[in-house]
C-alpha cells in the first residue's frame, strides 16, 4: 500500500484552518477553491469536482475535535483504496501545521495522488494564509 505524508505550513491561526478544514460540505467555498470546484451532499457521501475534471465520491469517516482531525474515504472504480487524515497543529502563535496522510492501492497511482495533493496544499496556504487573514464572505475568527 502505498503512503503519502505532508506537512503543509500555513500563515493562519489554527482554529481558522481547523473551521475550513472540518466543513466536510464545502472544500470548494472554504478549504480549496479553485482547486475544487464544487461539492454536494449525495447521501451519507459528498460528491467532489476537481479543477481537472475528476469526480470522487468521499465519506466522512471521523471528525476529532479536540484532536483537530478529520478523516476521510474515497470508494471508486479507480481506486481499491483510499483513506486520508488531515490534523491541524498549532505552529507558534497565530500559524497552523496541517498534517495530511493518504493511504491508497494501487501503488501505481501514486504520482497522481501526489500531484493532486501538492496543487491542494498550496491552493490551502494561497487562500487560507491571505495577509488579512480573512475567508471573504465566509467563516471570520
Amino acid at each position: 500500500m502505498a503512503s503519502i505524508h505532508k506537512d503543509i505550513p500555513i500563515d493562519a491561526h489554527p482554529d481558522k484552518v481547523w473551521a475550513a478544514v472540518r466543513d466536510f460540505d464545502s472544500p470548494h467555498r472554504r478549504l480549496v477553491p479553485g482547486f475544487v470546484l464544487d461539492a454536494r451532499r449525495d447521501g451519507e457521501a459528498r460528491v467532489v469536482t476537481f479543477a481537472n475534471g475528476t469526480v470522487a465520491r468521499e465519506w466522512l469517516v471521523d471528525c476529532d475535535e479536540p484532536r483537530r482531525r478529520l478523516v476521510y474515504a474515497v470508494i471508486s472504480e479507480r481506486v481499491q483504496h483510499y483513506s486520508a487524515s488531515v490534523q491541524v497543529l498549532a505552529d507558534g502563535d497565530s500559524r497552523a501545521r496541517l498534517l495530511w496522510i493518504v493511504d491508497f492501492l494501487p501503488n501505481e497511482i501514486a504520482p497522481y495522488i501526489e500531484g493532486q495533493m501538492k496543487q491542494a496544499a498550496l491552493a490551502m496556504q494561497t487562500f487560507l494564509g491571505r495577509v488579512d487573514g480573512s475567508i471573504p464572505g465566509e467563516w471570520r475568527p
